[in-house]
């Protein structure tokens, strides 16, 4: 994320990197435990993603991608 903080145009390259890769590592900057949970709760929820594992300071984000063709990943 930008130094300025979760801003409109940050949450649109988040859709917009989710949309062509359908998984994604975003780095929260965030020193504090809850302030990371909250900002990546955010994330989820505004770019209708799911997160998928968090480790300190990365957390892995799925969401499929709405162009068909850049589908990859499969699920049962």
């Amino acid at each position: 994320m930008g130094g300025a903080g979760l801003t409109a145009n940050v949450l649109d390259e988040i859709g917009q990197a989710l949309d062509a890769h359908e998984l994604i590592k975003v780095k929260i900057l965030a020193d504090n435990r809850a302030e990371r949970k909250a900002l990546v709760e955010t994330i989820c929820r505004d770019c209708d993603a799911t997160l998928v594992q968090a480790m300190g300071h990365v957390a892995l984000i799925f969401r499929r991608s709405r162009i068909e063709k850049k589908r990859t990943i499969a699920l049962p």
